[in-house]
């Protein structure tokens, strides 16, 4: 659980707040807050998950610094977040990845494409790693299918079975029941706020970000991440079943659905992720927390990265430079994914068990 002192802050502040509740429109922090007369590390820890760091309670807040009770919730959120992701991590000896993110991030990207491409070089040779290759198995010329797909299974399962292991223990602590994670109800009302990003649009006019003006920029930025994302593994499935059932191996042309779906997902990705950081870069840092900054930053390059070399990848399939752009994309990808339930990506399943635990407080209220 989080430090004592960390948790005590987090506790006056809310106090504060329960005897203000002005910001009880914005998200759906506040009135799940007024749901509860005191606040214990449990309590906080669900509402810290709870929050979307639209900000619009730091600008509205009367009692924001400079004032001397020094209300500060969505930094406090955020210190109490990473605190989270750092608690529930599995094996604990990875957990320190959270503190050093950025660093951790780099590395592992760095040390990913060294080693898929060293391994390129030293199993296949340069010959056939600079060389054309064209028609259906292509890439599998390059790097085996065997050695594509079975470690980015693994790391895939890895990395689930660790956010997974986590949240179970998260909402064990936060005094959840097994049952309730299966209410059909709570879960489809968390499923349509998640995938709405209902609460970054703060009280109705957007967040309070970069600055102290309302927007919805962001929210749309988070829209094309989250949705290019999701077209993204939408494409490896359809291209898994083209492959394992149909036996079409990949590439594929221009016009089949993976590509499209490929293509047109990491176009998002790369306008999704490119807006969000110039607003990072733009964004005020008083109710900023930074360690959150740092993981932010990470994660939304390692997409970036991740989607550039993938439509380069694809631009140049046909030329001698696909099997060098091959194996940078895939040591990117599994950078990714290795990093996965050590980053930013974590807050996904942490949201989302607690927006499900704040539809079933609000389905009784």
């Amino acid at each position: 659980m989080p430090a004592a002192e960390l948790i005590k802050e987090a506790e006056r502040q809310m106090v504060i707040c329960n005897a203000c509740r002005y910001c009880e429109g914005f998200c759906a922090v506040f009135p799940a807050m007024e749901l509860r007369r005191t606040f214990a590390a449990r309590d906080l820890t669900y509402l810290a998950n709870l929050c979307f760091d639209c900000r619009d309670c730091y600008y509205a807040c009367q009692y924001a610094p400079p004032h001397e009770f020094a209300v500060n919730v969505p930094k406090v959120f955020a210190e109490l977040r990473v605190e989270t992701y750092r608690g529930y991590s599995w094996p604990r000896v990875l957990s320190g990845l959270y503190r050093r993110s950025g660093l951790a991030g780099g590395l592992i990207g760095a040390v990913s494409v060294a080693v898929v491409l060293l391994l390129v070089l030293a199993l296949r040779g340069p010959g056939l790693l600079f060389s054309t290759h064209v028609g259906p198995g292509a890439f599998y010329a390059v790097v085996p299918y065997a050695a594509m797909v079975l470690p980015a299974l693994a790391i895939t399962l890895y990395g689930l079975a660790v956010l997974l292991g986590g949240v179970i223990r998260f909402w064990r602590d936060t005094h959840g029941r097994a049952g309730e994670m299966l209410d059909a109800r709570a879960f489809l009302r968390a499923t349509a706020d998640a995938f709405s990003l209902r609460y970054l649009g703060g009280g109705g006019a957007g967040c309070n970000y970069p600055d102290e003006g309302f927007s919805h920029a962001r929210r749309w930025l988070h829209h094309l991440v989250f949705y290019g994302f999701l077209l993204d593994l939408a494409a490896t499935t359809v291209a898994a079943i083209y492959d394992h059932f149909l036996g079409w191996p990949a590439p594929y042309p221009l016009l089949s659905a993976p590509v499209v779906l490929g293509t047109l997902g990491g176009v998002m990705l790369v306008i999704g992720t490119v807006g969000l950081l110039s607003l990072k870069w733009q964004s005020d840092p008083a109710p900023a927390e930074r360690r959150m900054a740092r993981m932010d930053v990470a994660f939304l390059l390692a997409l970036l990265l991740t989607s550039v070399t993938g439509l380069l990848l694809l631009a140049l399939r046909e030329t001698p430079a696909m099997g060098t752009l091959l194996a940078i994309h895939l040591g990117m990808v599994a950078a990714l994914f290795i990093a996965l339930p050590y980053g930013k990506f974590a807050h996904l399943f942490y949201r989302y068990a607690a927006l499900i635990r704040n539809a079933i407080e609000q389905a009784r209220a």
